[in-house]
C-alpha cells in the first residue's frame, strides 16, 4: 500500500462541522492550483470519533461540503433536546441507573445507518483507519480498511464504536476478529490519529523509510479555551471531574500528537486547529446559534493569510 500522503482528523462531535468547512477549503486551493479533488490528493485516510465519521463519508465519496451539510441536518437527531433526553433516560432508568449516559444512541445510529446503508468498512475508495477501545480487553482497536479481517465490518458500526464517547453514548457491541467487544470512543486512544496514521504509513510504504518522507494534513476541529482554575483542580473529586475529564484528555492526547508529528514530520507537516470561545468547545451543542457560530469561525480561519499560505504550500507538495 502506497501511503505518503496523509489525511487525519481529529475528534470533537458536533465541532466536526469545523473539520468539513475546513477540509472543503483545502479542496478549493487544490482546485486553484490544478489539482485533483482531495481523495485524488491522498494515500492513506485517519479519523477519531467524529472525525472517523468524516474520514469513512469521504471514503465513499462524499465531499466536504456533502458531510458539513449531514452534520447541519442530522444535529439534532444525534444530539436530541432536553425533552427527549428526559424521556430517553427515565426508560433507561431501570437498566442503566441514574448515572446513564446523556444520550441513547438511537438517533446516531440511525444516521449512520441511513450515511453508511450496507457500505463495508473494506469498500472505501481510499485505505482509510479509524481508532476505537475495547473496554473488554482493555486495549486499542484500530479499524483498517486494507486489513483482511476488518475489511468485512459494517461502516455504520465502526464509525458508532469509534464515536461512543463516555457519558455521552454507551459503548458498542461488536464482534472484531472473533471476540466480543465493547466499544467506546477513538478519542480515548488517539482523538488525534496522525501519529497511528504516520506509523502505518512508515510500515507500509517501502519508500517512506523516514518521517521526513512524509507529508501529513492534520485537521483539528476547534479546541477548548475554558479553564479550570487551580482551586477547581485540586478539588474536584469523581462528581465533578467525569464530564470535564473527557475534555482535558482529548485536547491533552491531541496536542501531544501535534507535538510528536511535528518534530517527526518537519515542513511537510500541515496541521489546521483554532482555539474557539468559551461556549463554543462543547461536543453536543447543535443550536442554531452555536452551529453558526462554528461556521463562522472556520470561514475566518481559511480567510487568515497564514492559512492561506499554509494551504497554497501544502497544495503544492501533493
Amino acid at each position: 500500500m502506497k501511503a505518503r500522503r496523509i489525511l487525519s482528523m481529529d475528534g470533537g462531535g458536533i465541532r466536526g462541522l469545523v473539520t468539513c468547512r475546513w477540509l472543503a477549503g483545502v479542496e478549493d486551493v487544490l482546485r486553484d492550483a490544478g489539482k485533483p479533488g482531495l481523495l485524488a490528493g491522498f494515500d492513506l485516510l485517519a479519523g477519531s470519533s467524529t472525525g472517523a465519521i468524516i474520514a469513512c463519508g469521504l471514503g465513499i465519496g462524499l465531499s466536504p461540503t456533502d458531510m458539513a451539510a449531514l452534520y447541519r441536518e442530522h444535529a439534532p437527531t444525534i444530539f436530541p433536546g432536553i425533552a427527549n433526553r428526559l424521556w430517553s433516560r427515565a426508560g433507561r432508568l431501570l437498566t442503566q441507573g441514574p448515572s446513564a449516559p446523556k444520550y441513547d444512541a438511537r438517533g446516531l445510529e440511525k444516521v449512520l445507518r441511513k450515511v453508511f446503508g450496507d457500505t463495508t468498512l473494506g469498500e472505501s475508495k481510499l485505505p482509510l483507519m479509524v481508532t476505537s477501545y475495547d473496554t473488554i480487553s482493555r486495549k486499542p482497536v484500530i479499524f483498517k480498511s486494507f486489513k483482511a479481517s476488518h475489511a468485512g465490518l459494517p461502516m455504520w458500526e465502526v464509525c458508532r464504536a469509534s464515536s461512543a464517547a463516555p457519558t455521552y453514548f454507551p459503548a458498542h457491541a461488536m464482534t472484531v476478529e472473533g471476540r466480543k467487544r465493547a466499544l467506546i470512543d477513538g478519542g480515548v486512544v488517539a482523538n488525534n490519529p496522525t501519529a497511528c496514521a504516520i506509523a502505518e504509513a512508515l510500515r507500509k510504504d517501502a519508500r517512506a523509510d523516514k518521517p521526513r518522507d512524509l507529508v501529513v494534513l492534520s485537521v483539528g476541529s476547534g479546541e477548548h479555551t475554558r479553564s479550570i482554575d487551580l482551586a477547581s483542580a485540586r478539588e474536584w473529586g469523581p462528581l465533578e471531574w467525569a464530564v470535564p475529564i473527557i475534555d482535558v484528555l482529548f485536547d491533552g492526547n491531541s496536542e501531544s500528537v501535534d507535538y510528536i508529528a511535528r518534530h517527526l514530520v518537519g515542513d511537510a507537516y500541515f496541521r489546521m486547529q483554532v482555539e474557539l470561545r468559551i461556549g463554543m468547545d462543547d461536543l453536543d451543542d447543535v443550536s442554531a446559534t452555536n452551529m453558526a457560530a462554528l461556521e463562522a469561525t472556520a470561514r475566518d480561519y481559511l480567510l487568515q493569510p497564514a492559512t492561506r499560505r499554509q494551504l497554497r504550500k501544502l497544495a503544492a507538495l501533493l
